[in-house]
């Protein structure tokens, strides 16, 4: 971060604050071995195409040093002096780096491919996974450190699976196939040029682990830039209203910076890798040149020996500089890898049983059996609580903020388990049955309503994607959103923006009211569903809820007490437990806490 620009403490607490945590662990095999079972869906097709034109391009290329040192210099031209012969091997050379090049052209295309259908898998597992987890992973996380294990981290393992898996093979049995022939041209001269292989290796074992650390912690920091990203885009609208821009841009510089940083510190120490090859390699080729030169003095090496065998030595270091550069590749491929998998490894806390239990077409019977619950193992947002509610029921739950009327919706839907009791309905346990089956028949409006890029009619339809145009416009009129529809340019084929920022809240909510009636359950929750809405969308909605929701079990969170006058039974809640409940008559001739409600919110509403 720039020196000249100072920000206040708040921001500077921002600064260091980061949600992940860099994981500390060794480089194992396993985990790599887990990462290329991402392959076995191709190893009948793709995988051993592409080791077929690796067999073919590495056979060539061993077949053809020995052909221009021995054959042609010594034989042809030495021994021979045969222009005919010497032809002859020019052209077989010429016919197989021709056959070369066109194994080649599918060795590429075969492996691109292989490498992109693995990410294609990598990533839609990834991604099946994370929505499957429970709400309190979304809760601990950020939306742009997620986005960046999903995109970032996975992109990172493409050059692995689309090159590396490949290449390393070949390089592998380039350098075996090499090996074995210096071996055989001149064994003392391979050995002299050989003996600083030890030093190389030696030296880059040390480098392994600072390399890979390194990495990682630029995924870090770039995953701390995404998220940050994310967080400025969505709450542009606060940021300029509290005119931020200039503390906003201050901690983006650090982030960016951060960033910058780790990826420099990372690229400095992989560039290391190269510079070692390229100096091992020069040391070899003086030894080749020097005791080379000895051999041929003494007889003990020909001419045409010493060119295939320089030959190879090129051909020999070439794969061990780009295994060295493989290497880099796969400390950073581990280091994607290990945060990847920290996300497949989290298991959702609520979870489906093996063999669940049926749970068909509900009533809406909900029963709470002495339920406690926490979200930190510290706080209990729910002290053993006791209720019930009837099928058809409309159940109204109010009190201050952190009662624990969201906690007893989020019980209902089972985004949470309770940590002792039960939650019941129609008499199973919510957690014997079949999640899909529960949630398939539950629908939940929140305060804050979610608008996906699209048309009206999509966003409506996401509460039943199996209805017709008839029945998603049937839903619109049932809950009056239809009228503002109509006067939207193109109707319900109007393109909304991401979260729908072209339509007003009321409006919005309008929709998720249409999309939660679309899908008819037999269980609806509002949870402060007509916080936003004024009050004469309010009674527009009230009225069309009174028919709507008519056989229906529902559940309405509301601080706006004027919603729920008309409702069954009213639950007051107070720190996790209930203190009073009856129907809105019986909670004012009481005169307790519900009455006080009352009385503050008419006291505010006749202020205004």
């Amino acid at each position: 971060m720039k020196k000249d620009k100072k920000l206040n403490p708040l921001v500077m607490e921002r600064f260091h604050y980061s949600t992940e945590q860099l994981i500390d662990k060794p480089f194992n095999w396993k985990q790599l071995y887990r990462l290329l079972n991402y392959l076995g869906p191709y190893v009948k097709n793709l995988l051993p195409a592409s080791i077929i034109t690796v067999l073919i391009t590495t056979a060539i290329r061993l077949i053809i040093p020995i052909m221009i040192g021995v054959y042609a210099l010594e034989k042809a031209i030495k021994e021979e002096k045969s222009i005919s012969y010497l032809m002859w091997i020019v052209g077989g050379i010429a016919v197989l780096y021709v056959i070369n090049y066109v194994a080649n052209i599918y060795r590429i295309k075969w492996s691109n491919e292989l490498g992109q259908k693995v990410i294609y898998d990598l990533r839609k597992h990834l991604f099946t996974h994370v929505q499957g987890l429970s709400h309190r992973f979304f809760d601990q996380r950020s939306a742009g450190s997620i986005l960046v294990r999903i995109m970032n981290d996975t992109n990172s393992l493409q050059d692995l699976f689309t090159n590396g898996v490949i290449n390393v093979f070949m390089d592998i049995l380039m350098l075996f196939g090499v090996i074995v022939i210096l071996f055989t041209l001149s064994p003392q001269l391979t050995l002299a040029v050989l003996v600083v292989l030890p030093l190389m290796f030696f030296i880059s074992t040390t480098l392994r682990k600072s390399i890979r650390r390194s990495w990682q912690y630029m995924r870090l920091k770039q995953s701390k830039l995404n998220s940050h990203l994310n967080e400025s885009i969505q709450g542009i609208r606060v940021t300029q209203s509290f005119t931020q821009e200039h503390e906003n841009m201050a901690f983006f510089d650090g982030v960016n910076t951060e960033n910058f940083e780790a990826w420099r510190l990372a690229t400095k120490k992989s560039a290391m890798f190269r510079p070692l090859v390229d100096i091992t390699n020069a040391v070899g080729t003086g030894v080749l040149l020097w005791y080379g030169a000895h051999l041929i003095q003494s007889g003990s090496l020909s001419l045409g020996q010493f060119v295939s065998f320089a030959f190879y030595i090129g051909m020999f270091w070439e794969p061990i500089s780009r295994l060295g550069q493989l290497y880099n590749q796969l400390l950073m491929a581990m280091a994607s890898s290990e945060r990847i998998f920290e996300y497949l490894d989290e298991l959702p806390i609520v979870h489906e049983k093996e063999k669940p239990l049926p749970l068909g077409d509900i009533k809406g019977h909900i029963q709470f059996d002495k339920v406690e619950f926490s979200y930190d193992d510290k706080r209990k947002a729910l002290d053993g609580i006791s209720l019930e509610m009837l099928p058809g029921q409309t159940i109204a739950l109010v009190g201050h903020t952190g009662s624990g009327k969201s906690t007893i919706a989020n019980l209902i839907t089972r985004f949470y388990d309770p940590t002792a009791g039960s939650v019941r309905i129609d008499g199973k346990d919510l957690r014997d049955v079949s999640l899909t089956e529960l949630r398939r028949q539950i629908s939940v409006v929140l305060q804050d309503t979610f608008i996906f890029s699209g048309t009206i009619m999509e966003n409506i339809r996401f509460g039943n994607p199996a209805a017709t145009d008839e029945q998603v416009k049937a839903a619109a009129e049932a809950i009056g959103a239809d009228k503002f529809i109509k006067k939207l340019p193109m109707g319900y084929e109007t393109e909304v923006e991401e979260r729908g920022n072209i339509l007003s809240v009321g409006e919005r909510q309008l929709l998720s009211f249409a999309r939660a009636l679309l899908a008819d359950p037999r269980i609806i929750i509002l949870d402060e569903a007509t916080a936003s809405i004024d009050t004469e969308t309010e009674v527009q909605i009230q009225a069309a809820l009174q028919t709507l929701l008519k056989g229906r079990t529902s559940i309405i969170i509301a601080h706006r007490l004027s919603t729920i006058r008309d409702s069954d039974k009213i639950f007051v809640l107070q720190q996790g437990e209930i203190i009073e409940e009856g129907n809105h008559d019986e909670l004012m001739e009481h005169q307790g806490e519900y009455y006080r409600l009352i009385e503050a919110q008419f006291k505010v509403m006749k202020a205004i």
